[in-house]
């Protein structure tokens, strides 16, 4: 049996409760299918696909991350992907401290001893809000591209190494263990 990993960077509901509020100023359509609230997180490793015995072992080299003090980020913008020239996926940029730049890159350093390659891309840090199935039109995409508001700075405690399992209506995610991050002093 497989096992779809990833890690994530958890954050406060207070923030994700300010980010769908400003979401559902911008766009009022009560048809839209947002992701979930409880799909709001920060990937910051793609696992892919393991075995049942290498859930544990990869489980137990996180722990590591233990070490790290909680992590400050700000909230400041909305964005999308495009696929084919078209919005694909809505979401909210974050800003990062270069804090979690250093766990990720320890964090692939440890998953490359169970042969699980490192990302390549730049680390773009966002949320998923929306995944675009028709076209949303000009005034959708562009409400979001323009909207402004001063940057929601937060500070996030604990990160979570989640199963994800594909569904026809989507995936469905299931911690695994969550891991707390020091207190700042």
């Amino acid at each position: 049996m497989k096992n779809r990993l990833f890690v994530s960077l958890n954050l406060p509901v207070n923030i994700i409760e300010q980010i769908i509020k400003l979401r559902d100023n911008i766009c009022t359509d009560e048809k839209i299918k947002w992701e979930p609230r409880e799909k709001y997180h920060l990937t910051i490793k793609f696992i892919g696909d393991v075995s049942n015995e290498m859930v544990e072992e990869i489980s137990e080299e996180l722990i590591f991350v233990t070490q790290y003090p909680e992590i400050k980020c700000s909230f400041n913008k909305f964005g999308f992907f495009y696929r084919d020239e078209k919005p694909a996926i809505l979401w909210a940029g974050l800003k990062v401290d270069d804090l979690l730049l250093k766990l990720i890159m320890e964090l692939n350093e440890k998953l490359n001893k169970f042969s699980i390659s490192m990302d390549n891309r730049k680390f773009n840090p966002h949320i998923t809000l929306l995944r675009i199935k028709n076209d949303s039109g000009n005034n959708f995409v562009n409400n979001f591209k323009n909207f402004t508001f001063d940057p929601i700075l937060f500070t996030t405690n604990s990160i979570t190494l989640f199963k994800s399992i594909l569904h026809p209506e989507g995936s469905k995610y299931f911690e695994i263990k969550n891991y707390k991050l020091k207190e700042l002093e």
